[in-house]
């Protein structure tokens, strides 16, 4: 795999760090995206094991889950056991959706809806098959960029869990990114209402052109420029 916009050359060494170092920032902007406000520094403060006053028990607590789930996935990228399986994905959800989402650490059982929208997902029994088809669909995709977007907007779209859908799909396009040697996607909250704009007529239309220039817009200059050294 390749990309075609910034001519970076694949490092994964130098990728991973990068995240790692970012890892309050991403879930800071996770979570802001989530309508959980919580600063950089508390943030900061939380990833330090000391709580912080004035949040809910349960909206600190999903911060943490955040930044488990980050580290499950260091740890998989730095032992080269990062997959797209339905196995790894799983695990992931079992530790990020923690005490948030109905069943965790297992595709969705029912329905769901999605607010704003009257797209409605895939009924839960098509799931299994929907995650195979996502994954070989892939494999045409010659674009780093766009494969690995390709991964969020389809698990968004299609929700294969109860909920933590949309942060799933960026662990796995992050994933995806971090092990291929690319900078990871980070979606700021001050971009929060561009976002969902351009998701609730993702859903309705299923067109993931707009969506896709949006997501490599949110892609750090800085960070590139480091890759690119």
């Amino acid at each position: 795999m390749n990309e075609t916009q910034w001519n970076m050359k694949p490092n994964k060494t130098k990728a991973v760090m990068l995240a790692k170092r970012q890892l309050a920032e991403f879930v800071c902007d996770a979570v802001n995206l989530e309508g959980i406000n919580l600063t950089l520094p508390e943030i900061q403060t939380l990833l330090d094991g000391i709580t912080v006053g004035g949040h809910k028990i349960s909206d600190q607590q999903v911060a943490l889950n955040q930044a488990d789930a980050w580290r499950a996935l260091y740890w998989l990228l730095d032992k080269n056991q990062f997959e797209i399986t339905h196995e790894k994905v799983c695990a992931l959800h079992l530790i990020a959706g923690k005490d948030e989402a109905l069943e965790s650490g297992k595709f969705r059982s029912g329905g769901v809806t999605i607010a704003g929208t009257d797209f409605m997902p895939p009924h839960a029994d098509s799931l299994q098959e929907l995650f195979q088809k996502m994954v070989d669909d892939s494999y045409g995709i010659p674009d780093i960029y766009d494969r690995a977007i390709h991964f969020f907007l389809t698990m968004a779209r299609w929700q294969f869990f109860y909920d933590v859908n949309k942060r799933m799909g960026r662990f796995v396009m992050n994933g995806l990114l971090l092990d291929s040697g690319y900078p990871a996607i980070n979606l700021p909250a001050k971009r929060k209402l561009e976002f969902n704009q351009l998701m609730l007529v993702f859903y309705d239309t299923g067109d993931q052109k707009p969506m896709n220039t949006f997501l490599r817009s949110c892609l750090d200059e800085r960070v590139v420029k480091i890759v690119k050294e």
